[in-house]
């Protein structure tokens, strides 16, 4: 089963038609269908490891100030709890809790899995592990993709805020998001696991890229579960407001 990190971006990006939502529109017409997702995003840290059973009527809009049409969408899935016993078997110490769906999750699967007809599970990202225990943890998970389960990481290859412009998508790049895309994008295409693992060492404007790393350790699950025989390939590549990373990747 393939697995995918994805660029999310804007929460817009959920009701918008762009090239970056028509790039995970066709891409989803291509995936063969999982049995269930696990889906590991930016926007749930926690100071230890969880998953959450989800409400399958509702989702969390755990974002301020967009426009009404946002909050009316609705993602409706059920729960993929079967999954719970072997992720307690790979991770001794998880956790249970509840918790809805939050926009890193249901803004990429409108337009992955539109029909809403494939139980999902969320991880939470453990915020007292080490990067490469984050890697290894992934490396772990990647046996799930052997019993047809799908696993998406959904966070930024840039991801600071402060310095994007916000108010304009097609800002001019800076050079430094630039460097440090093409940078990851370099390390991904080598399958060189250390320099993504060792990313805050290795590459200059790392500490501008990610003032707080939430929304990079999702792409460290995804190459923790290549195997030895994936191919993978770059579904989007592109800078939006300036200094924002779109870039997303798929293992297969």
């Amino acid at each position: 089963m393939s697995a995918l990190f994805i660029g999310h971006g804007n929460p817009m990006n959920a009701i918008e038609k762009n090239e970056f939502t028509d790039s995970l529109d066709r891409v989803g017409k291509t995936l063969t269908k999982p049995k269930a997702i696990l889906v590991i995003s930016a926007h749930w840290v926690t100071p230890y490891s969880a998953v959450a059973l989800h409400s399958e009527d509702n989702i969390l809009y755990d974002m301020y100030g967009f426009p009404k049409a946002l909050y009316d969408v609705k993602y409706q899935v059920k729960n993929a709890d079967f999954l719970i016993p072997e992720l307690k078997r790979l991770i001794p110490s998880l956790r249970v809790e509840s918790r809805d769906l939050d926009h890193g999750v249901w803004s990429v699967l409108l337009h992955l899995f539109p029909k809403m007809d494939i139980p999902v599970i969320q991880l939470s990202i453990d915020a007292t592990l080490s990067m490469r225990e984050h890697f290894e943890l992934g490396r772990k998970l990647a046996v799930l993709r052997e019993s047809d389960v799908m696993i998406i990481a959904s966070g930024n290859v840039t991801h600071n805020l402060r310095e994007a412009v916000l108010w304009d998508k097609d800002a001019p790049i800076a050079e430094w998001a630039e460097e440090f895309d093409g940078f990851i994008k370099d390390a991904l295409l080598a399958r060189e696991y250390d320099t993504l693992i060792e990313f805050e060492k290795k590459q200059r404007y790392a500490h501008l890229a990610h003032p707080t790393t939430e929304h990079y350790i999702p792409l460290l699950y995804i190459a923790g579960a290549m195997q030895r025989g994936d191919e993978s390939s770059f579904i989007y590549e592109g800078i939006e407001h300036g200094n924002l990373s779109m870039r997303s990747w798929m293992v297969y």
